[in-house]
């Protein structure tokens, strides 16, 4: 075990892109379905401040911790799920918007991704101790907008190829393209190296968009179908269980039955101490590139085909499991869901907590310090102000681009849409 492990580097993201509130007053609370889902973004959230606060493995056994087993690597990936779920949610739901709303949509699509990713090429000016998902989370938004007006099937086959596909490509861009260490690519990097800082976002960075492709895809399936029916909440907590458990299985036993020797045998400068390491704590900064065999790691932050369909798995689990939790969610987890109402305005708070570095010697203190604030701010805000701050500014400004793209056309005409299948 190395010192960097003492150190996180990086975990988490938010899923600002939330569903539009109506109206966004003061004192509006959100229908059970949403709050559900809330609740599950908010627990991401939670998660994400883990990953960054508290150690990632006990310092006399080297394993683990309960907190690192948890979350590391899967609440952000729980948050991008979130975020191709809300993306269904703005566009219409169950019935995809058409026509010119649909050009609206896109158009408004385009216009959050790029207020996210502004903000995130800004705080890439500050020192931040970990990786900053925005940029990542503005490119995830411009590659779904195509995806938008699939049929559910063809969503979640899309999810399956990025799972499948993404991560050789992604290997193949590790040895062949340029990485570069930029820690979290600021404005100035995206001018002076445009192409550079591309291949970062798309395939050499923590959270390759590529390859997370496959949680925004099969959110935004997820968003398509009917959240309020109880058949469905139960079955996306049954089949995400599935999903998780055959992927570790899956991987777990190709490496025992020679993918592990293999890995070893092609990659003679790493012990296997230091592999096993990334097998649970993921590598120190990209997957090696030895041979293809990495790709059998489901190790977290990895990108592999194992490590995206168990952390799929278990984010499609945890929002079916809270999608059946109405009356817990309205009157246990009122604080979660809160904070899942706000999370680009708390998590953009969170990074410049941790930009401070004060947490190093405390980390439970500061972790459970975040979680209390955030949670009574969060409640508080959403009582008395509605959205949060960048939420609104967010919200805005799409519905601005929205209706300067239906003011140049009549939407009156065009059919709606059957819900999609």
């Amino acid at each position: 075990m190395t010192e960097e492990r003492t150190r996180p580097a990086g975990a988490g993201t938010a899923p600002w892109a939330r569903p539009e509130r109506a109206g966004g007053a003061a004192g509006h609370r959100p229908s059970r379905r949403l709050a559900g889902v809330d609740a599950a973004r908010g627990l991401a959230l939670v998660g994400m401040i883990a990953v960054h606060t508290l150690p990632w493995f006990d310092e006399e056994t080297g394993e683990p911790t309960l907190s690192w087993v948890l979350f590391g690597g899967h609440s952000s990936a729980l948050f991008a799920t979130l975020a191709g779920v809300s993306l269904a949610f703005t566009t219409g739901g169950r019935t995809p918007h058409t026509g010119r709303r649909r050009t609206a949509s896109r158009w408004a699509q385009a216009g959050r991704a790029g207020i996210i990713a502004l903000v995130g090429f800004l705080l890439g000016f500050l020192v931040i101790p970990f990786d900053n998902i925005l940029v990542y989370y503005g490119v995830f938004f411009l590659l779904a907008i195509p995806f938008l007006g699939l049929r559910i099937r063809y969503l979640l086959l899309s999810a399956a190829l990025f799972a499948l596909l993404a991560p050789a490509l992604m290997l193949w861009a590790l040895n062949h393209l340029p990485v570069n260490d930029y820690g979290n690519p600021s404005l100035l990097e995206l001018v002076t190296e445009p192409g550079s800082v591309l291949a970062h976002l798309l395939l050499t960075g923590s959270y390759p968009a590529l390859p997370w492709m496959t949680f925004v895809c099969a959110g935004i399936a997820i968003g398509r179908m009917d959240l309020a029916d109880r058949r469905v909440q139960a079955g996306l907590a049954a089949v995400g269980a599935v999903l998780a458990l055959a992927a570790w299985g899956a991987a777990t036993l190709a490496l025992r039955l020679g993918g592990q020797a293999a890995i070893a045998a092609a990659t003679p400068g790493m012990s296997a101490e230091e592999i096993a390491d990334v097998v649970v704590f993921g590598a120190d900064a990209t997957l090696p590139t030895s041979t293809a065999w990495w790709l059998l790691v489901p190790g977290p932050h990895t990108n592999t085909p194992f490590a995206l369909v168990l952390s799929l798995g278990l984010a499609v689990s945890a929002l079916g499991l809270f999608l059946m939790l109405p009356r817990a969610v309205d009157r246990v987890l009122t604080p979660l869901t809160a904070m899942g109402s706000m999370t680009f305005t708390l998590y953009v708070i969170h990074l410049l907590v941790m930009w401070l570095e004060l947490f190093w010697d405390a980390p439970y203190p500061w972790f459970w310090g975040q979680i209390l604030a955030f949670g009574l701010v969060a409640v508080l805000w959403q009582r008395s102000l509605g959205q949060g701050p960048l939420e609104k500014l967010v919200s805005r400004s799409t519905k601005a681009i929205a209706r300067r793209v239906l003011a140049r056309g009549s939407d009156d005409s065009t059919p709606t849409a059957p819900p999609l299948r």
